[in-house]
């Protein structure tokens, strides 16, 4: 009897480890086959930084963060002291061009005008009397009073008058006429460029007023009042709050409904709703994101993708941050 009562008590406990496991085997099959696949993301927005071409200090700033701006709004006034130096010295060299300019459309001064004509007369007369002079003299040679020697030089003194007669005719018009086509086109040329170098100056200084280029909000201000910004260093970023995405890495076996132009439903815990999103990018994350194989026979490498999806209808109150979940 005792031991028939050992054996029964020994096959009992057999019998309870076996249903034992074949329940947590059941319930095994049952829960991790039925485990949802859960991948979260996050809300992304477009931003843009505010920037000046020109070096300066913050003179203002009449934002802070969180306000909602519009395009058009002022945001930041720099103070370029150098710009302003800048706007000087291209007006001066504008005016020292024009007035070159000027000077040579409308010609020389009515005084060098009439003394170019007085030179002009007096090298007339002088030749007119070299001209009387070597007739004299030539005569004379013919009748053989003078030497050949006496008449070659009357010859020389009219030659001489003549050309002096012929440059201060030229020196006349010269002064007459004005200054040449070439050089009026030469100062009109210089007045342009002048006047293109006060046109950047003026560009540099619309630079120290920066206005907001889209309506969004101020996500984040950098430089203080008072502190020394460099060309193209941020004064702040505005968040463009109309395009908003969301952004999902994703094990490739799971991209499964995760195409392009797909539509699928998230979960955003903050709202405890879902919304519904629409994938407009996909791209590989490179080797540097492979999901690794977890047995090191009869598995394989599986890469992480870059998912964005976005809202296909507005949700109110919905800001970049906030998770994400999509159940699989």
């Amino acid at each position: 009897m005792t031991a028939n009562k050992q054996h029964n008590n020994i096959l009992l406990a057999v019998i309870g480890f076996i249903a034992v496991i074949a329940i947590v085997a059941t319930i095994g099959y049952f829960t991790i086959d039925k485990e949802e696949n859960i991948i979260q993301g996050q809300v992304e927005v477009t931003e843009y930084r505010v920037s000046s071409k020109v070096p300066g200090r913050i003179l203002e700033l009449r934002v802070k963060e969180g306000d909602f701006v519009h395009k058009g709004d002022t945001l930041a006034i720099l103070d370029a002291p150098e710009v302003r130096a800048k706007k000087v010295q291209a007006e001066s060299a504008r005016n020292a061009a024009a007035a070159v300019n000027e000077m040579a459309d409308n010609g020389a001064r009515e005084e060098t005008i009439k003394g170019a004509f007085e030179l002009l007369q007096q090298a007339k007369a002088a030749h007119d009397i070299a001209e009387k002079t070597f007739n004299r003299i030539s005569n004379l040679y013919n009748e053989g009073v003078v030497t050949a020697q006496r008449r070659d030089e009357a010859q020389a003194a009219l030659d001489a008058t003549a050309a002096q007669v012929r440059a201060a005719q030229s020196q006349y018009d010269m002064a007459r006429n004005g200054a040449r086509a070439e050089e009026r086109k030469a100062t009109s040329a210089q007045v342009n460029q002048a006047s293109g170098a006060i046109m950047e100056v003026n560009s540099y200084i619309n630079e120290t007023v920066q206005v907001a280029q889209m309506d969004g909000e101020v996500s984040e201000v950098y430089p203080k009042v008072g502190e020394l910004v460099g060309t193209g260093s941020p004064i702040m970023s505005v968040a463009v709050m109309t395009d908003l995405w969301g952004t999902f890495n994703v094990r490739e076996d799971m991209l499964r409904g995760l195409k392009m132009g797909d539509e699928f439903t998230a979960y955003s815990p903050a709202f405890n709703k879902t919304l519904k999103m629409k994938v407009f990018f996909i791209k590989d994350l490179g080797s540097f994101s492979v999901w690794k194989a977890t047995k090191s026979s009869g598995q394989y490498d599986l890469k992480t993708f870059e998912v964005k999806a976005r809202p296909v209808e507005t949700l109110e109150g919905l800001r970049p941050g906030m998770s994400l979940i999509i159940k699989k």
